[in-house]
């Protein structure tokens, strides 16, 4: 086979971060009576998160702010948003959220399917990801794909962030693997597959909007059960 070393995203790769974020906000939603600080719903309070979130990851991926700029801000921009006065325990409610989210479970379609049939094929798997060592170490357990991977790399143990070309060198020293025996899986087009490919990785750009952009990655599909078709 081509490849040895698959190594995968975990947001919006294989952990379902919308539906697992979206169940965490509706537990602080209820809990913390949102409802009484003036937050005209759930549905608005979820939506408002989520487009605020990525685009503070987004910046975050780009090296424009520090991801403790996230943690702190996040929540206080939402309320703002929405034109409610943020509540003085808003970073209280970070802290509610940041425990709560790695405790869900949900992968997305096909996940577990795809990790038993390259597991059984021999692979060799590992994440890389921007998220904190922590948090990530607790969505893989909580969702019980551990078992599946010989490494996490994160930001914080390769003291750098995709699309840092370092993070990729990290992750290909820890692994024992070479370039041309490794592919990046992962479905943010700057991070994962523009940065694996300046690093010189093939790349699987899981990509279910069907987005268009001026160069390609070797493999571009809609749902996670088309890598059986790959590998």
């Amino acid at each position: 086979m081509k490849y040895k070393h698959l190594f995968f995203d975990l947001d919006h790769t294989l952990w379902d971060f919308e539906r697992n974020s979206s169940e965490s906000l509706e537990d602080i939603f209820y809990k913390s009576d949102l409802t009484s600080h003036g937050v005209p719903s759930l549905e608005l309070f979820v939506q408002s998160f989520l487009r605020i979130n990525t685009e503070l990851w987004d910046a975050f991926d780009r090296g424009k702010l520090h991801h403790s700029y996230i943690r702190a801000n996040r929540f206080k921009m939402v309320f703002e948003e929405l034109g409610v006065a943020c509540p003085e325990n808003h970073e209280e409610i970070g802290e509610i959220y940041l425990q709560t989210l790695p405790g869900k479970k949900h992968l997305l379609e096909g996940a577990l399917e795809l990790l038993d049939y390259v597991s059984a094929k021999g692979y060799n798997l590992h994440i890389v990801t921007n998220g904190f060592n922590d948090i990530q170490a607790k969505k893989i357990t909580s969702s019980g794909i551990s078992s599946y991977f010989e490494n996490v790399v994160t930001f914080e143990n390769a003291n750098a962030k995709k699309p840092d070309p370092k993070i990729f060198a990290y992750a290909l020293e820890v692994s024992s693997a070479s370039p041309e025996e490794s592919i990046m899986i992962g479905d943010n087009w700057v991070a994962d597959i523009l940065g694996a490919k300046q690093f010189g990785l093939d790349t699987v750009y899981v990509n279910p909007a069907g987005l268009k952009f001026e160069e390609t990655p070797t493999y571009d599909i809609r749902r996670l059960a088309e890598l059986k078709l790959i590998f």
